[in-house]
């Protein structure tokens, strides 16, 4: 076995493990925005990790590009999304406050509402 076919073998199961943390995550945390955590996070760092295993065993550093572009993707995407589904959740009241241990949006909410009168 070469390097290249160790660093696959310990980063495709190492990956794999992360995205199955956020799918347990996924359906113990009790909270939507517990659950958008458990998404995101974990899933993102799992698919990177899956990309680098696979990338390990391509011929040679461009046939890699299109598996860095997915990555990068992943990682200019998901953040966004899980800002603004957490935003959405929050202003129709569907996640629960008596989680949050502190409000900052709501704050920030009241601070801009005084600014603009």
């Amino acid at each position: 076995m070469t390097v290249a076919d160790w660093a696959t073998a310990v980063l495709l199961p190492l990956g794999a493990l992360f995205a199955l943390i956020g799918t347990f995550g996924l359906v113990r945390f009790p909270t939507l925005l517990g659950r958008l955590h458990a998404a995101t996070k974990p899933d993102t760092v799992g698919l990177v990790l899956l990309l680098l295993g696979a990338a390990f065993q391509l011929p040679d550093v461009g046939s890699a590009v299109p598996l860095a572009l997915v990555g990068l993707f992943q990682f200019l995407t998901v953040p966004v999304l899980a800002q603004t589904i957490g935003r959405v959740a929050y202003s129709r009241g569907e996640s629960d406050r008596a989680h949050l241990v502190t409000d900052e949006l709501r704050q920030a909410l009241r601070e801009s509402r005084d600014d603009g009168e």
